[in-house]
């Protein structure tokens, strides 16, 4: 599917389309005109010698620095090379794909007064599979992600390094062995190109994309432990939910009892158990786990409203016979919601791992200790358990939010700074220890329901236990579970777990 950048559609799935699965690009009829009108208005002051910041002055402190027309196109070089500070470890071509489709996208809205060929030439790099090489480290997120966004501009120019056909390398060489010609910089282009949020923005929802799938693979997994469990449906009753009705909790009480199906074999064998009620990792599932629902549809609402936002500085209005400085490359919004996003998936994998200690733990579960089937001689999930705590503690650390910090810089002018990238960037990594935390959840309740043989789950339980079955066989002995843990993790990557889920019970809400 063609994706066509118009600066006011762009999405989570187009996001990931652009960036995972390659899709084509191309430019609207709608914006180039749009870009047309704002580049001949800039061009019409460039004319009457109106100073302009970033078109004919210097950036930052030197903005009272008025440069001569024929140093234009060295000024917008020079702020490209000058400003190519990123370090560490680069972004995957996947994440720079779709930072490259955000930044042209911002750019079509139409008021950076930029030439259409520079979103053309953005685009044609993404056609082409020719992706900058963009380091991770160096945006303090205000000005926009001036670093990492330098990088890719400098890149479009012929300088810098790209993936091409699935090497780094030179932009010089690759560009060498194709028939793209690099991007000449006229007035305001390169300060255009690199004012703005869309790094944050990108990651930011490339990772909202990833944790869409936890929040439904959490209520799987919690649907599968509870019946391992021989927990209770009773807490998911709709009644309850609609006198606390946030959104979130009705949804996810909806999804388990989907999953669980109507009575299986395993619920009926307990109804007249004498246990009262469920510990609060089953039983208020859909208050946890549906808070993280509404926290990431918020999240997505307004990562999409950042990525068909127009960041630059200064602003060209053009039929309002406008140019204004302004703020909107401050990354806060984007920043806030990045940081509670992470918060919101760190306390849901928590909730994951109390439920992995309620299946290894006899006491709790009335299963085998460690669920091992001849323990002492086999120590079973033990260490299941202990490397999920890890993981939580550790995403603990990561959720601490970014956005608190501040450091001016530029000489005391940008005086404060967002931290938005460094938001996005822990944000991923702890979507990464959740779908792990997960993965291990998912491999001990599918053990738990291997030792409550022979009865048996149904719907949607079955459908995902069926599913891990096909490559991870019950362990009758000790074996190196990390495999066992990476295998599922990838499943989950691929959908493999939610599909099979879905194709039984039908789609799950978030």
């Amino acid at each position: 599917m063609k994706i066509v950048v118009d600066g006011k559609s762009a999405n989570l799935d187009k996001v990931w389309s652009v960036g995972h699965l390659n899709a084509p690009v191309e430019l609207s009829p709608e914006a180039r005109e749009k870009m047309s009108l704002s580049r001949k208005y800039i061009e019409s002051r460039i004319q009457t010698g109106d100073t302009m910041y970033g078109v004919n002055t210097g950036f930052g402190l030197f903005s009272d620095v008025r440069i001569s027309p024929s140093q234009i196109r060295e000024l917008q070089q020079n702020l490209i090379r000058s400003h190519s500070c990123g370090v560490g470890d680069p972004f995957t071509p996947p994440q720079s794909r779709a930072i490259m489709y955000l930044r042209a996208n911002c750019l079509a809205t139409g008021h950076s007064g930029i030439r259409p060929e520079v979103v053309d030439k953005i685009l044609e790099f993404l056609n082409c599979d020719i992706i900058p090489v963009i380091p991770q480290k160096g945006s303090v997120g205000a000005s926009g992600d001036l670093a990492p966004l330098s990088h890719l501009a400098l890149a479009l120019i012929g300088e810098g390094e790209v993936w091409y056909k699935g090497k780094r390398e030179s932009a010089e060489q690759a560009l060498s062995k194709t028939n793209v010609q690099p991007l000449v910089l006229e007035a305001k282009e390169g300060l255009s190109l690199i004012n703005g949020c869309q790094v944050m923005t990108a990651i930011g929802l490339l990772n909202a994309y990833r944790a869409r799938q936890l929040v439904w693979m959490a209520d799987i997994a919690g649907a599968i432990t509870l019946e391992g469990l021989k927990g209770s449906r009773r807490a998911f009753d709709p009644i309850i939910s609609a006198v606390r009705p946030h959104p979130g909790e009705a949804k996810t009480a909806r999804n388990l009892l989907k999953i669980l199906g109507d009575s299986s074999v395993i619920s009926k064998s307990h109804e007249n158990c004498s246990r009262v009620q469920d510990a609060y990792s089953l039983r208020c599932m859909p208050a946890v786990h549906g808070a993280a629902k509404k926290t990431l549809r918020d999240s997505v609402e307004t990562l999409e409203i950042e990525a068909n936002s127009s960041t630059d500085n200064p602003l060209v209005f053009a039929q309002e016979n406008k140019i204004l400085s302004c703020g909107n490359f401050h990354g806060e919004p984007v920043a806030f919601t990045l940081d509670f996003l992470a918060i919101a998936l760190s306390a849901m994998a928590s909730m994951s791992e109390c439920r992995i200690e309620k299946l290894i733990n006899p006491s709790m579960s009335n299963l085998p200790p460690f669920l091992a089937s001849d323990g002492g001689l086999h120590s079973g999930h033990m260490i299941v358990q202990v490397a999920a705590a890890s993981l939580v503690s550790e995403n603990k650390i990561l959720s601490h939010p970014a956005s608190v910090d501040s450091i001016p810089t530029s000489a005391d002018k940008e005086d404060h700074v967002s931290m938005g990238t460094i938001a996005a960037r822990k944000l991923g990594e702890v979507v990464s220890n959740a779908e792990l935390i997960f993965a291990m959840e998912l491999l001990s309740g599918t053990q738990a329901l291997d030792l409550l043989k022979p009865l048996e789950p149904e719907a949607g339980v079955k459908a995902a236990f069926d599913k891990v079955r096909e490559l991870v066989p019950f362990a009758k002995k000790d074996r190196v579970f990390a495999k066992d843990i990476e295998t599922i993790k990838n499943m989950i990557e691929r959908d493999e777990i939610l599909q099979s889920v879905t194709k039984t019970v039908g789609e799950l809400e978030w």
